[in-house]
């Protein structure tokens, strides 16, 4: 799977410094970094112990493609309000989370046998996530560029290929997801910690701050939504246990720190 990823990297820059040498963009680069939320079948919903409990942290490298910007004679572009107000980000990243359940169903108050299995219960999820968000600024491009110590917001959306790797175990003993003895009814039969790979829809909400000619500070909240429901490991049947309907999603805030390559 790492092959896979270093592979499509590889043979995504070398596009994207094709497309650059034939058509003018110029070139940013940055890393990201943050805590993240992970909202799965762990927990209660709409539970504020199960939100900052199920937490973890992403890294990531982003790539834009500026459009405003001509590297090659150092020089701005054709002015159109598409390269004035859009840009083109590019992202491999990656974020991992542990997670337990929390809530009133294993409030230490609860004795029962289903409160002791969910209690005992913990997992963790890692993802690596590759993909692009086309960003829309809704102020000039260019006169954020020109001016140090301004900001610029934007909103983006866009997807990714993702590749997760859940894992589970019970403080009750092996056979979780198998065995009546560590695993609560609703979740027997619903354990898959295979791992395997999904597609998602990204949409964030930040802004940039201009910290030199040629750097730029960032910070972002993203919400990614997988199209699975076993990015957790866990899906128990939605007809029967309706509350774990919904598929695995996530919200990010980033820092960041964005170069501009001459």
């Amino acid at each position: 799977m790492n092959k896979f990823i270093f592979v499509t990297l590889l043979l995504f820059i070398g596009i994207t410094n094709n497309a650059v040498a034939q058509f003018g963009f110029s070139h940013e680069i940055g890393v990201i970094v943050g805590p993240v939320a992970f909202q799965s079948d762990y927990g209660e919903r709409h539970n504020f112990a199960t939100n900052a409990g199920n937490t973890g942290y992403g890294i990531g490298i982003v790539h834009y493609l500026n459009f405003a910007y001509k590297a090659e004679c150092n020089c701005y572009t054709p002015e159109t309000y598409f390269n004035d107000h859009f840009k083109l980000r590019s992202e491999l990243s990656y974020n991992k989370t542990n997670l337990k359940h929390y809530g009133q169903y294993v409030d230490p108050s609860k004795t029962s046998l289903i409160a002791k299995q969910l209690r005992a219960m913990h997992g963790s999820t890692a993802v690596t996530n590759i993909g692009m968000q086309l960003e829309f600024f809704p102020f000039s491009i260019r006169d954020f560029t020109a001016r140090v110590g301004s900001f610029a917001p934007f909103i983006s959306l866009g997807g990714q290929f993702s590749f997760y790797t859940p894992k589970a175990y019970s403080d009750l003993g092996d056979g979780l997801g198998t065995l009546p003895g560590p695993t609560p009814v609703k979740y027997i039969g619903a354990f898959d910690t295979r791992g395997g790979t999904t597609w998602s829809v990204v949409t964030s909400v930040g802004t940039r701050y201009k910290l030199t000619p040629l750097s730029d500070l960032m910070v972002d909240l993203r919400f990614q939504y997988y199209f699975s429901n076993l990015v957790d490991g866990l899906s128990p049947d939605p007809r029967v246990y309706p509350e774990n309907r919904a598929n695995d999603w996530l919200g990010w805030f980033n820092f960041g720190y964005i170069y501009y390559l001459q």
